[in-house]
């Protein structure tokens, strides 16, 4: 899904009677926007293994991804608001991925690849980076309904300081 997305914006979110069940569903499967250059996605839910591999200029809102996240990864926004897997952002040299973190289970599990990105607290970022996934979170919200979005923006203080941006080695960005 939304393999060489150039523009626009795909909008992804459970039937109604699915998401009164509450908890992330899984919602798109494996591979999802690979090689992304530009647009958006935003998916109440979660992802298969390899999201956003090779993604050069998309911005993404999603509620968990598999194994080997943001693989490759040279450029765009990736905000993940649940669990990723193992082996994360291997080989990303740009771009800036943000993970909600509430369990410590990705920085304490080390589910990132350390020779090739470093995380940091959101909430111990500069302005633009907390201006930045805010605003995404709030366009999530808007655009798919998610309740877990709400719930994390009701409760931004906390919720920024449970959250890791994750870039390339030596590259923080704003």
């Amino acid at each position: 899904m939304g393999k060489g997305l150039s523009g626009g914006e795909l909008i992804l979110h459970p039937p109604a009677k699915i998401a009164q069940v509450g908890g992330s569903q899984v919602i798109m499967g494996n591979v999802a926007l690979y090689g992304a250059t530009a647009g958006f996605l935003f998916a109440a839910g979660s992802a298969g293994e390899r999201f956003a591999i090779r993604n050069s200029g998309a911005t993404a809102v999603v509620e968990g991804v598999g194994e080997h996240g943001c693989e490759y990864m040279t450029g765009g926004v990736v905000v993940i608001l649940g669990t990723t897997g193992r082996n994360f952002g291997a080989g990303m040299t740009g771009g800036a991925a943000y993970v909600w973190d509430p369990e410590n289970r990705f920085a304490s599990e080390q589910r990132f690849h350390p020779a090739f990105v470093e995380t940091d607290l959101l909430g111990d970022c500069e302005c633009n980076a907390q201006v930045l996934v805010h605003d995404l979170l709030h366009r999530h919200v808007l655009k798919t309904g998610s309740r877990l979005g709400q719930k994390l923006l009701e409760h931004w203080p906390e919720t920024s300081m449970r959250m890791l941006r994750v870039s390339p080695k030596g590259l923080a960005q704003s």
